[in-house]
């Protein structure tokens, strides 16, 4: 079954984290991320001082963006969907980003992979 990543999910993966061979077994089956999603790896990674076009153009190499990884637009439903979602995470202290990834799921009726940016050994 595939599955909907989120930006920390990704970045244990590209960065062989914790985490990253679950990630790796996960996409083997295809998977989703939010362009939103993607846009906070790319910001990271930009933040660590690398090229996010280079980084971006190396997914395709490897034939993960355009390949087992597809990026979903976000549009007005999935707004409503993170919203939604505020009230019922508040508590458990789940970032936009977060929900988004949950809403994205929520929408195409599949499990998310969420790697905590806060585990040991994460770089962020």
């Amino acid at each position: 079954m595939s599955v909907v990543l989120d930006a920390s999910a990704l970045l244990a993966y590209l960065n062989q984290e914790a985490g990253a061979e679950a990630v790796a077994e996960q996409m083997v089956r295809g998977g989703f991320i939010s362009a939103v999603n993607l846009a906070e790896v790319y910001s990271k990674v930009t933040e660590w001082g690398q090229d996010a076009h280079l980084l971006e153009q190396a997914l395709v190499r490897q034939g993960l963006l355009g390949g087992v990884l597809e990026v979903v637009p976000f549009g007005p439903e999935d707004v409503l969907r993170v919203a939604a979602l505020r009230p019922l995470t508040k508590t458990q202290g789940l970032s936009l980003g977060d929900r988004v990834c949950l809403a994205l799921a929520q929408r195409l009726g599949l499990p998310h992979h969420r790697q905590r940016l806060d585990q040991p050994g994460r770089r962020g």
